[in-house]
């Protein structure tokens, strides 16, 4: 089995980390900068930093926190949340961003996942995608959650592998902070039709529901957010677990 990946999630706003539960009632969760020097020395393989409001006033904001953390950590660190162009890319990356993800951005114009794929490189660029079940398919939500594009989240993926994406963040809006487990119907669905690796987030609330995403939902790697920001799940433990499942990650604890 190829190395598997923790990844804590940091979901911004106005310079704080937040959390809610399917996209909204967020409470705040500490600062973004002693989060990640802390999940650095837990061992997490990787950080995912998600600026979910976006606004224009927080570029700054942003930029500082993304070159502060850059200075002083040492995994790769990816961040996302009101990239709209090539230029706001090069932008965090030259702050010290490893990758770069784009969610609405790449709906609303799908040759912008092409133009960075080749002026970064399709290991720079991930794709988020945020789906939520409508009784039939996956849609595909924008903004933060808010806004149902009527997109199949499946055949979305595919494009997206097309256009030179070389990651898929996929949430299951319907998991979201529910602590129920991963949603593994979407994750088997999107392992069939695509090779790109799928980072699987939303809805972790124990050990096994990460050992099930890697072994039953195919998933590359594993992220969360509050059950990890809370303290309730040491990555060194979780790591544990992955050793006793035969489940090798990037960095070991």
């Amino acid at each position: 089995m190829l190395a598997k990946r923790i990844i804590p999630c940091l979901d911004v706003k106005d310079g704080r980390v937040v959390k809610g539960v399917h996209f909204v009632n967020l409470i705040d969760a500490g600062d973004p900068v002693a989060h990640a020097n802390f999940y650095d020395a837990e061992g997490a393989d990787e950080l995912v930093f998600l600026d979910i409001t976006a606004s224009s006033d927080a570029r700054a904001i942003l930029l500082d926190m993304v070159a502060r953390v850059a200075a002083s950590i040492h995994i790769p660190f990816t961040v996302g949340g009101g990239i709209r162009t090539v230029e706001d890319m090069r932008e965090i990356l030259r702050a010290g961003a490893d990758k770069i993800s784009i969610n609405t951005a790449a709906l609303l114009q799908p040759e912008l996942i092409d133009r960075a794929a080749e002026v970064f490189g399709s290991q720079c660029i991930v794709v988020a995608i945020d789906a939520r079940w409508n009784g039939a398919s996956w849609d595909v939500f924008t903004h933060g959650g808010r806004n149902n594009t009527g997109r199949d989240a499946l055949q979305w993926a595919k494009e997206a592998q097309r256009r030179g994406a070389g990651e898929l963040l996929v949430t299951s809006m319907d998991k979201d902070g529910t602590r129920s487990g991963f949603d593994l119907p979407l994750l088997q669905a999107l392992s069939e039709i695509i090779t790109t690796p799928i980072i699987a987030s939303g809805g972790a609330g124990a050990i096994e529901h990460f050992i099930e995403a890697v072994k039953l939902g195919n998933a590359d790697a594993v992220l969360a957010a509050s059950l990890f920001h809370f303290r309730e799940l040491r990555l060194s433990d979780l790591k544990q677990a992955f050793r006793e499942n035969d489940i090798p990650t990037r960095y070991e604890s």
